[in-house]
C-alpha cells in the first residue's frame, strides 16, 4: 500500500525514471538471458541426483513387515499376493544393459553372442529378447557371470565396439532427414511391423546409422503389434493378438525440458486425443513412435495405436492421422526441426498438410506458398503397384473427421478434398492418400525400375497431355541390410576373404568378386551348416506346432522323418496374398509328387507366410497347402511353418537352397527376401518383375520371362506352372544332384559364386541409401534452402507465377501454325523438320510458355511413348504476337506421328 501511494506520488521527472527502469529490467528479463544458469542449474541437479541415487542403491533398505490377520474360513485354496522384485545388474556387468537397450546388436554378431551366452535356452523362450532375459536371469546367475573372466573379457571388448561406433557423429552441416513409416521392422521382439515396407524400413534405419546419416524415424508405437498366426486342425488360420509388455523393450519415454513426458493432441469428432512419446534408438539413429494408449483417452481411442493394420477404414484414417499430423506435431515438442521429409508410402501424407498449417499460422504467407516450401523438401516413396493397394477415404469420413482442416489452410473445402484426387472434377472419387502425397511432394520414388515403371503409368491422370514416360517420377530399387540378414558364417567368411575394409564398401562390386577366389569345398561346408540349423530349428518348431494343432503323432514322426537336410530344399515365404500365387506351384499335383518323390534326386519345399485377417482367399490358399501336406506322396516334402517372423525368415533365406518366387506380373513392386538369399549364397527362382529383373544373371540363378503369354490369367497360371516344373526337372535338380570327385555339386557352386559376385552388390541398403542421398536428399537439401531465403521470395515467387499462369492460361490464342505438308512429298531421311507457332499470349509474357513437337510410333492402334520431341524456341515477338520455331533434321525412317504440345 505504501508502494502504491508512492508510486502515485511521484512527480513527473521520477515517473520517467521509474519507467526507465522498468524497461530496461523487462529487456534483461529474457529467457535468452537466463537460459544458461537453467542449463548450468539443471546440470548440477541432474549430477545430484546421480550421486543420490547410487548412495541409495548402496544402502540395504530395511522394507517393514505389514501385520494382518487373515479372513476366517475354510478355504483351502491359497491367498495370492504381489511382491516386486526388481532386478539390479552388478556393476561389472553394466554394459550388458546399455547394450539391451540400443539394437545396434541386432547386426553385431559379438553382441548376440554376448547375450546368448548368458542363458541360450531364456534366450529363445524370451524370443531373443536381451532386455527381457536380464530381467529374467537369477541372481545367482549373476553372481556365476561376475567371477567368470573370460565372458568379462567378450563383454568388455563388444562394449568398446559400441562405444567407439556411437562415438563417430554426423557432419555438421548434414541436413537432418526426417523419415515417416507405418511400420518398422527392426527385430523380432519388437513388434511393430507386418512384412515388406516394415523391413524395408527398418533395414533403412540400421544403414542410416551405418552410413553415419543425420536421420530421425518417426512410427506409432503398437501395443499388440501385427496379428500372431496359428493354425486350426484342419488348417484354418487363427488370428492371435499378443499384448507387447514394454517395460521387456529397448524404448524410453520422451522427456520435454522440464522432464515430463512429450504428449501430443489431436482434435477428433467431439473429442480430443492424446498421444504420448517414446523413444527406441537404433545404433546412431533415434526412432520416435507415438502411442495413444493412455489413460488420458477413451477406450477407442486407446486402440488407435493397438494394432497395426487392423480395424477398418476409419480406424485406419485415424492412424494415418496420428502418424502424420501427430508426428509433426511431436516433432515440434521434443525441439526437432529436420530440413528434410521422405513419407515412406502414402500413409505418413498428413505431414504436407500439417507442415502447411504450421507455415500460414507462424507466418503472414497463404496457402499456395506453404505448399511450395513444404514440396520442395518432400520425398515420396511408393510401394504400391497397383491404385487399389492405396489407402482412400471417402469424403464424408474426412468431413467427420478433419472438417476444420481447410478453414486452417486458408483455402475452399473443394481445393482442399482436391489434393487428394486424380481427377478434382470427380466429386465421387475417394480422398487417395498416396495422390495426396504425390500433390505436396517435390520428387517421387518407386522401388524398382520395373515398379517406377509402373508408377508413372499409375499416375499418368494427373499430367494430362504427358505419355507416362515424362511423368517426374523415378525409381530406387530396394536393397537389404548385410549385418541383418548375412549369417554370421558367411560374414565371417567375408571379411577374412574381402579386408575389413568391405563392410564400409558393399556396393562395391570389386570385393564380391573376390568369392570366386573361395575353395568350393569352403562355400559348399557353410551351405551345409546353415543348412542343417535350419533343418534342426524347424523340427523342433514343427513337432510343437502340429502337437498344438492335434495332428496325428504317426503323421508328425514320418513328417520329421522324411524332412531330410540332404535333399534339394525350395523356400516360398512371404505375405500370402493371391498375386504372389503360392498355388501355382500345386496345379499340376501329380507331376509335383513326381519330382518330389524321385528317389534318385528328391526335393522338399518348405512354406512360410501369413494372410491379411481379411484376405479370404489368402487363408485359403493356406489351408490348401495344410491339405497337401497332409496327403502321403507330398508328406515331409510340402511343410507349413506358422508364424512367418523375422526369426523364420533368418532361418529360411539362410538355409534353404532355392528361393523361389512367382508374382503376377507385373505386381510385384520390388521383392526383397531373394536380396538376402543371395547374400547367404542361396540361388533364385524367380519372374523376372521387381528386383529379379534387374539382378537375374545367366548362371546365377533361374528366371521365368517377364512377358506374358496369356491375358487370360487362368491360362498364364498354367504355363508358368509348367515352366516351374521343367525346369526343376531340367535344370535345377540335375544341378544340385551332380557331384564331383570330392562330393561336390562344383556346378551348383559356380552359381552360387556367380551370384555372389555379380548381384549382390547391387542390392544393398548401402547402395540404396547411397542412391536416396544422390537422386533426392542432395537436391532437396539445396532447394528447400533456397526456396526459404530473402523471406521466402522464391516461394512467392513461384506461387504467384503459377497463380498467373492458372488464372490466364485460357487466354492463350494460337493464331497461326506452320508445318510440313507431307501429304504432297515425304521428308527425305536427315531433311530438316520445320515448325512455326503464332501465339497471341493475351495477359501472359511468350516466357511464360514452352513450345515443342512431339514424335511418337502407334502400336495397336495406340501411340504409347514419345520417340523423341524438340522444343521450339521464342523466334520473335510483335504486335502482341509471339513466334515460335524449330527446325532439325528428321534421323528416324517410317510413318511418324506428330504434335505440338504448348505448356506452361
Amino acid at each position: 500500500r505504501a508502494s502504491l501511494h508512492g508510486f502515485l506520488g511521484m512527480d513527473k521527472k521520477a515517473y520517467q525514471s521509474a519507467c526507465d527502469e522498468a524497461r530496461n529490467i523487462s529487456m534483461n528479463a529474457l529467457w535468452e538471458s537466463f537460459v544458461e544458469n537453467y542449463r548450468t542449474a539443471w546440470s548440477i541437479a541432474l549430477e545430484k541426483v546421480g550421486l543420490r541415487s547410487e548412495l541409495f542403491r548402496s544402502k540395504q533398505q530395511q522394507f517393514k513387515l505389514r501385520e494382518y490377520i487373515p479372513a476366517a474360513g475354510s478355504d483351502s485354496n491359497p491367498k495370492w499376493k504381489k511382491v516386486n522384485v526388481k532386478a539390479e545388474i552388478p556393476a561389472k556387468l553394466k554394459g550388458l544393459f546399455e547394450l539391451s537397450r540400443n539394437l545396434w546388436w541386432t547386426w553385431n554378431c559379438d553382441a548376440e553372442a554376448v547375450f546368448r551366452s548368458l542363458d541360450p535356452e531364456l534366450w529363445e523362450e524370451t524370443d531373443n529378447n536381451p532386455v527381457a532375459l536380464l530381467e529374467m536371469l537369477t541372481l545367482e546367475r549373476y553372481k556365476e557371470l561376475e567371477q567368470d573372466k573370460t565372458f568379462l573379457a567378450s563383454l568388455k571388448v563388444v562394449v568398446k565396439k559400441f562405444h567407439d561406433y556411437m562415438a563417430v557423429k554426423p557432419e555438421e552441416d548434414a541436413p537432418l532427414i526426417s523419415y515417416f513409416s507405418m511400420e518398422y521392422g527392426l527385430h523380432e521382439s519388437v513388434k511393430i511391423y507386418s512384412g515388406g515396407l516394415g523391413i524395408l524400413a527398418g533395414d533403412y534405419m540400421k544403414q542410416a546409422s551405418d552410413s553415419n546419416m543425420n536421420m530421425i524415424g518417426v512410427g506409432l508405437m503398437y501395443r499388440y503389434g501385427y496379428f500372431h498366426q496359428q493354425l486350426a486342425p484342419h488348417g484354418e488360420q487363427i488370428s492371435q493378438y499378443h499384448r507387447q509388455r514394454f517395460s521387456y523393450l529397448p524404448i524410453k519415454k520422451v522427456l520435454d525440458e522440464n522432464g515430463d513426458w512429450v504428449k501430443i493432441s489431436l482434435a477428433l469428432p467431439g473429442r480430443t486425443v492424446y498421444a504420448k512419446a517414446w523413444r527406441l534408438d537404433i545404433g546412431r539413429i533415434p526412432l520416435y513412435l507415438l502411442d495413444t494408449d493412455i489413460r488420458d483417452n477413451q477406450e477407442r481411442d486407446r486402440a488407435i495405436t493397438h494394432q497395426l493394420y487392423g480395424g477398418d477404414n476409419e480406424h485406419r484414417l485415424k492412424q494415418e492421422l496420428l502418424l502424420g499430423v501427430g508426428g509433426i506435431r511431436m516433432l515440434e515438442d521434443i525441439g526437432i526441426k529436420p530440413e528434410i521429409y521422405h513419407c515412406n508410402e502414402g500413409h505418413a501424407a498428413f505431414i504436407g498438410v500439417e507442415r502447411i498449417r504450421k507455415l500460414i499460422q507462424g507466418r503472414i504467407i497463404n496457402f499456395s506458398m506453404a505448399r511450395e516450401i513444404v514440396r520442395s523438401s518432400t520425398l515420396f516413396t511408393t510401394h504400391t503397384p497397383v491404385p487399389a493397394g492405396h489407402d482412400s477415404f471417402s469424403e464424408d469420413l474426412l468431413r467427420t473427421y478433419i472438417p476444420h482442416y481447410a478453414g486452417r489452410l486458408n483455402i475452399a473445402w473443394e481445393e482442399f478434398i482436391g489434393l487428394g484426387r486424380m481427377n478434382t472434377q470427380d466429386l465421387h472419387e475417394n480422398f487417395s492418400m498416396s495422390v495426396l502425397a504425390l500433390n505436396l511432394s517435390q520428387e517421387v520414388n518407386g522401388v524398382s525400375k520395373i515398379h517406377g515403371e509402373e508408377s508413372r503409368k499409375m499416375f499418368a491422370g494427373k499430367f494430362p497431355g504427358y505419355f507416362p514416360s515424362e511423368v517426374n517420377i523415378g525409381h530406387v530399387t530396394n536393397g537389404v541390410h548385410y549385418g541383418t540378414w548375412a549369417s554370421r558364417l558367411w560374414r565371417n567368411l567375408f571379411r577374412q576373404t574381402f579386408g575389413e575394409e568391405f563392410y564400409d564398401n558393399q556396393s562395391d562390386q570389386s570385393y564380391w568378386e573376390m568369392i570366386r577366389e573361395v575353395p568350393d569345398h569352403v562355400i559348399w561346408g557353410i551351405r551345409r551348416e546353415l543348412k542343417k540349423e535350419l533343418f534342426d530349428f524347424l523340427k523342433g518348431r514343427l513337432t510343437a506346432e502340429m502337437t498344438r494343432r492335434q495332428e496325428a503323432p504317426q503323421h508328425i514322426v514320418s513328417t520329421l522323418e522324411r524332412m531330410d537336410d540332404n535333399v534339394l530344399t525350395i523356400g516360398f515365404a512371404r505375405r500370402f496374398a493371391t498375386y504372389k500365387r503360392a498355388q501355382l506351384l500345386f496345379m499340376n499335383e501329380e507331376k509335383l509328387a513326381a519330382i518330389i518323390n524321385n528317389p534318385e534326386r528328391p526335393v522338399q519345399f518348405l512354406f512360410a507366410g501369413k494372410a491379411h485377417p481379411n484376405d479370404k482367399a489368402g487363408q485359403d490358399l493356406i489351408s490348401h497347402i495344410i491339405d497337401i501336406s497332409r496327403k502321403p506322396e507330398f508328406r515331409g516334402r510340402i511343410v507349413f511353418i506358422e508364424n512367418y517372423d523375422m526369426h523364420v525368415a533368418r532361418k529360411l533365406v539362410q538355409g534353404v537352397d532355392v528361393w523361389l518366387n512367382t508374382p503376377t506380373r507385373p505386381l510385384e513392386a520390388s521383392g526383397t527376401s531373394g536380396m538376402k538369399a543371395v547374400m547367404n549364397g542361396v540361388l533364385n527362382f524367380s519372374v523376372l518383375d521387381g528386383w529379379w529383373a534387374e539382378g537375374y544373371k545367366p548362371e546365377a540363378g533361374w528366371a521365368m520371362t517377364e512377358k506374358r503369354t496369356y491375358k487370360n490369367q487362368q491360362f498364364q497360371d498354367e504355363l508358368d506352372a509348367e515352366t516351374i516344373y521343367n525346369i526343376f526337372e531340367d535344370d535345377i535338380v540335375p544341378t544340385f544332384y551332380t557331384l564331383d570327385k570330392d562330393g561336390i555339386p562344383a556346378r551348383w557352386v559356380k552359381y552360387i559364386k556367380n551370384s555372389t559376385a555379380n548381384i549382390c552388390h547391387e542390392f544393398t541398403m548401402k547402395r540404396m541409401l547411397d542412391e536416396y542421398r544422390e537422386k533426392f536428399y542432395s537436391k532437396l537439401a539445396i532447394r528447400a534452402i533456397e526456396i526459404k531465403a530473402d523471406n521466402c521470395s522464391m516461394a512467392k515467387s513461384i506461387a504467384d507465377w503459377k497463380s498467373k499462369v492458372s488464372q490466364h492460361w485460357g487466354e492463350v490464342e494460337v493464331k497461326s501454325v506452320k508445318v510440313p505438308d507431307s501429304t504432297k512429298r515425304a521428308l527425305r531421311f536427315g531433311e530438316s523438320f520445320k515448325a512455326e507457332v503464332k501465339l497471341d499470349c493475351g495477359l501472359l509474357s511468350a516466357k511464360d510458355i514452352g513450345m515443342e513437337v512431339i514424335f511418337a510410333l502407334k502400336e495397336d492402334g495406340f501411340k504409347d511413348d514419345v520417340l523423341f520431341s524438340k522444343a521450339l524456341e521464342l523466334s520473335g515477338e510483335a504486335k502482341g504476337t509471339a513466334t515460335f520455331s524449330c527446325e532439325f533434321a528428321i534421323e528416324h525412317a517410317g510413318l511418324l506421328d506428330y504434335a505440338i504440345r504448348m505448356f506452361p
